[in-house]
């Protein structure tokens, strides 16, 4: 039996017509026969062989793992039958394509049919030989053997055009696959592809025939294939590959269409090997044809809720403009979200193009009607390997049974992406089982949801900073939001849980709860610690559907502390004195001593959420604006009213050059006599005002000391204090950095305006002392709320370990006391 087996297998996998199966005795039906290579179960094999009689058993022989049942259900004849050679061919054929048995024979042993098979043995581990340039993961994808499937020789044959193709489309098309067999017991083997990679095909130069209007440069710019060059280390597209042929081909159309060749075509796009076998040469022939002008543009429809001078009024084209075939399309889209805000989800728009080849005039109409009434009959999701189904389905603006409706599947996706547990979205649809019906399928591909922040920065004044946190936005692929956060810094050491639910009860309502402990340190800046330790809950609902509320409630608990200084008391240099500088004794006692101690704040709060940007990851047009405030004194022991604004703006002047322009803003004053606390103003600087540093701006104390003997006054720069009003405008312009995409790397250009100040009448209070030797002391708060401005360029690099960004700023107008920050870097590593 393993002979015949290993005599079929290799034969096959060789190419080989012969198999060794012996002489044929008389009634005896075989798929294999050596005389004659025909295919299995020939009639003329079994006209040859004499049957008679009638059938009394039908005996299976040969069998391991199928059962007889199994192998006398797929023949055509049976106990009781008369033998019939037609039938027993028929058998025989049925049996093979199963594609469980190597061999089969039928043969008549008295009054029995036997059928004698050779089971084709079972995979146990398929093996690849000779990877290098691909991945085994790759390769076990595509091919179709599997550990525990059914070997056959035809389907290692499949898998090896399978793996060339592979290494064709990674440009080695010298790569050569030669399947063996290793025979293992249990009627197992072993699948190896032994595999030549050989070099890889490169693209040695590409030439353009027919071109007059633009340059082989600037068409070599329009496509993805390019030339082969040491530099190209990082490229993937200087190879030859067939399907990326096809893809230029395109590309060429469009660059041509958009640039007024509505006549261009592509006439071949051959590739030929170059003489050593290495690389290929790439030649494009085109016709290029005359340039157009658009000519006249005319909008027809039957829509009785949208007249033809507002369908006109979204078409871009305009007369006497250069032909673009992009605008076109463009035409259609606006046309169609026209028609959809006034309630037509399906229209059907065709442009009528006539070219007037005189005049090199194309003359457009477009006839607009409403389409077939198309409902939606399922929705499937794909690709969600964490994620469950409900967390996208709730996202979704259109349900089963609705009619479809391509705004709203535009809108469900932006909301999917806004989710920010996805790479990539994509919603495509498929025509359904009936004319009517549609088929809506959403594509995700899963990103890493935790997250392992780390930011650090280097301080004209601190030196090197830095941040470290951990936090899950999709908990068990839920959607929940779990943060269990220790950072530290050399300013703040927090420890909070902050939890998450967006939808609570299975309402289109999120609720959380935030318990934490937080200590700041602003011993160096501002003279004092403060340790605040409190709870909140948080609850968020939709207004419409760009518009939202959240509301807030925390209590927490501020215990504040002065910290002590060490002073020159007896004039000796060599001795210090510890003194606590909040001893109502101390002659130069700062105003902070007034907000020492324990104080519990009670703070209800909403925040206001407008969003009408076209894409919540990389907008490109549309706005976003915030408005907030906090009310504190409803119980414990501190009154104020907090009001916070933020907006920004997106537009996208080119692909990949996007201009954002934000503005920050914030006030907070005390009632009910209450003064503002230092720990509950505000303090800028840092990554909210780049090239200054953490609480580098705003009002700050100073000290000014005369010299008794006449020399010049010294100026000491004391703690900063925050203030009660800020306002900080960016104006940021991203821009490509014509690097390779796979190098991952973004930059852009920023200018930051702001200001920071105003205290309450108690905080500015001012100092003046005569000293034993003579000298004056004045110590004074500088509050003059003045602009502060700065500019740079920040480098952003998507690297193997996560997000990175680089601030490179420099201050351009702040006052000598200001502190600054000249270089920042921080980083996120997601899992």
């Amino acid at each position: 039996m393993k002979r015949v087996l290993r005599d079929v297998v290799v034969g096959a996998l060789s190419a080989a017509a012969t198999v060794g199966a012996g002489a044929m005795a008389p009634g005896v039906a075989h798929a294999q026969d050596n005389a004659t290579p025909a295919a299995p179960g020939d009639p003329a094999q079994a006209a040859t062989a004499q049957y008679g009689g009638t059938i009394r058993r039908v005996v299976v022989e040969g069998n391991q793992r199928v059962e007889p049942s199994t192998v006398t259900s797929y023949l055509a004849l049976g106990s009781g039958d008369q033998f019939d050679a037609e039938r027993i061919d028929l058998s025989i054929k049925t049996l093979f394509a199963t594609g469980l048995f190597a061999d089969v024979q039928i043969a008549q042993r008295d009054a029995d049919l036997v059928v004698t098979v050779v089971e084709n043995p079972i995979i146990n581990r398929v093996i690849f030989e000779g990877l290098n340039a691909l991945d085994e993961e790759d390769l076990a994808e595509e091919v179709q053997a599997k550990p525990r499937s059914v070997f056959t020789p035809a389907r290692a044959q499949s898998d090896v055009q399978r793996i060339i193709e592979l290494y064709r489309r990674s440009g080695r098309f010298a790569a050569s696959v030669t399947p063996q067999v290793r025979e293992l017991d249990q009627n197992r083997v072993d699948l190896i592809f032994e595999i030549d990679e050989g070099p890889v095909t490169g693209v040695r130069s590409i030439n353009f025939i027919g071109n007059r209007a633009f340059s082989d440069r600037d068409l070599k710019d329009a496509i993805v294939t390019t030339e082969s060059h040491w530099w190209n280390f990082f490229s993937r597209n200087d190879n030859y590959d067939p399907d990326r042929l096809e893809y230029d081909r395109e590309q060429l159309r469009q660059y041509y269409t958009n640039r007024g060749y509505a006549d261009f075509r592509v006439v071949s796009a051959v590739a030929e090997l170059t003489p050593d076998q290495k690389d290929f040469y790439v030649t494009f022939t085109v016709d290029e044809g005359e340039r157009y002008e658009f000519g006249d543009v005319r909008v027809e429809t039957e829509l009785d809720r949208v007249p033809a001078e507002l369908l006109q009024a979204a078409v871009p084209i305009r007369s006497g403009n250069l032909f673009k075939g992009e605008q076109i399309e463009d035409s259609i889209d606006a046309m169609s979200f026209i028609a959809g805000t006034v309630g037509y989800a399906n229209v059907d728009i065709r442009p009528n193009i006539e070219r007037d080849r005189v005049n090199r005039k194309v003359n457009i109409t477009f006839e607009v009607n409403e389409g077939p009434r198309v409902f939606i009959e399922r929705i499937d999701i794909v690709g969600n390997t964490r994620t469950l189904d409900q967390v996208i389905r709730r996202e979704m603006r259109v349900a089963e049974g609705d009619s479809f409706n391509r705004i709203l599947l535009d809108r469900s996706r932006a909301r999917v992406r806004s989710l920010g547990f996805f790479k990539n979205v994509e919603i495509e649809d498929s025509p359904g089982s009936q004319p009517d019906r549609s088929v809506v399928q959403v594509s995700v591909e899963e990103d890493a949801t935790g997250e392992l922040a780390f930011a650090a920065g280097y301080s004209s004044q601190e030196s090197f900073l830095f941040d470290v946190s951990v936090s899950e936005r999709n908990l068990r692929g839920r959607g929940q939001f779990l943060r269990l956060r220790a950072s530290t810094s050399q300013f703040r050491q927090q420890v909070d849980i902050r939890f998450t639910e967006p939808r609570f009860m299975g309402r289109d309502l999120s609720a959380g709860f935030d318990i934490f402990s937080l200590r700041t340190d602003f011993q160096d800046q501002s003279s004092f610690i403060n340790q605040s330790t409190g709870a909140g809950l948080r609850a968020g609902f939709p207004i419409t559907e760009r518009t939202s509320l959240g509301l807030t409630y925390t209590i927490l608990n501020d215990d504040t502390d002065i910290d002590d200084i060490f002073v020159d008391a007896d004039g000796d240099p060599n001795t210090v004195d510890f003194v606590n500088q909040c001893d109502p004794t101390y002659i130069s006692r700062p105003v902070l001593c007034d907000q020492e101690g324990t104080f519990l704040t009670s703070v209800l709060g909403y925040t206001f959420n407008w969003d009408r940007r076209n894409d919540p990851v990389s907008p490109t047009r549309g706005f976003d604006f915030e408005f907030s405030q906090d009310l504190a004194g409803l119980g414990g022991d501190v009154n104020y009213l907090r009001t916070e604004t933020q907006a920004g703006v997106y537009y996208g002047i080119l692909p990949g050059l996007v201009a954002r322009a934000r503005v920050n803003a914030g006030y907070i004053f005390g009632w009910n006599d209450d003064e503002i606390r230092i720990n509950d103003r505000f303090f800028k600087g840092g990554s909210s005002f780049r090239g200054f540093d953490v609480a580098g701006i705003g009002p700050r104390l100073l000290t000014v000391q005369t010299d008794p003997l006449g020399g010049p006054n010294r100026v000491f720069e004391g703690d900063a204090l925050g203030g009660n009003l800020f306002a900080i405008g960016t104006l940021e312009l991203e821009f490509p950095t014509g690097l390779p995409e796979q190098f991952g790397l973004g930059a852009a250009l920023f200018a930051e305006v702001g200001t920071l100040g105003v205290l309450d009448d108690n905080a500015r209070r001012s100092l003046f002392v005569t000293q034993s030797d003579g000298s004056q002391i004045l110590q004074y708060v500088d509050d003059a709320a003045s602009l502060r401005a700065s500019a740079g360029v920040s480098v952003f690099w998507d690297s193997p370990f996560g997000p990175v960004q680089f601030d490179f700023a420099q201050p351009l107008v702040r006052e000598e006391f200001d502190r600054t920050e000249s270089f920042r870097f921080s980083t996120r590593t997601r899992f």
